[in-house]
């Protein structure tokens, strides 16, 4: 039941997310529609296409669609009568990324992966629907680009934390809120104060 609500949550906050990107770039209500359904479900249908796990999430389950649809109407409703910060976009993600992560490192587990795998599945269900959502909206993907202030090292962190809190005793339920903090709290430290690891750069004569 909690991992049904965490993916609920996850869904509609990364839909909220999608439909802030999507706004922002102009679409109509059919594009804003297809960037949330995209952002919130993008994540977790890698996921079990990499486990081979059937039926896919939202097709087993089709409410999640309709979180997707329900909250990004309220978000464009919302955004026609305030003016939105312009950081909810990052701190909607952010929360995404740590209720994705976590439920997708729980999915993992209960196909019986070992830590490393499950870690993977944590972070590639926190962080592909980000990615898809700004690849189609023609931006630098926040995974990657200079914006990437501890996106994917938080999803590391909080699957990580969740694993070895359960190993050290803790109770599931203490170590995901734990885990989820922990990514909330890193993705959103490094969004204030612009924390990030350090970039790679090859000297050289450049293309031709």
């Amino acid at each position: 039941m909690i991992l049904y609500a965490l993916s609920l949550v996850g869904v509609a906050v990364f839909a909220a997310s999608g439909a802030l990107a999507a706004g922002r770039k102009g679409f109509d209500w059919i594009g804003v529609g297809a960037i949330a359904v995209v952002t919130a479900i993008g994540g977790g249908t890698l996921r079990d296409l990499l486990l081979d796990r059937h039926p896919i999430f939202w097709i087993a389950d089709p409410a999640h669609l309709w979180v997707v649809l329900g909250s990004a109407t309220a978000t464009l409703v919302y955004v026609r009568r305030h003016r939105p910060p312009d950081s909810l976009l990052l701190v909607a993600d952010a929360l995404g990324l740590a209720f994705f992560t976590i439920s997708g490192a729980q999915v993992a587990e209960q196909q019986g992966l070992p830590g490393l795998a499950v870690v993977a599945m944590g972070v590639i269900t926190g962080t592909a629907g980000g990615v898809l959502r700004d690849v189609l909206c023609n931006e630098v993907p926040l995974l990657f680009g200079p914006l990437d202030t501890l996106y994917a090292t938080a999803a590391l962190a909080g699957a990580g934390a969740y694993l070895a809190l359960q190993a050290g005793g803790v109770e599931r339920d203490g170590a995901e809120l734990v885990g989820m903090g922990l990514v909330a709290a890193l993705r959103l430290a490094a969004i204030a104060w612009q924390l990030r690891l350090p970039g790679v750069r090859v000297h050289g004569e450049g293309p031709r």
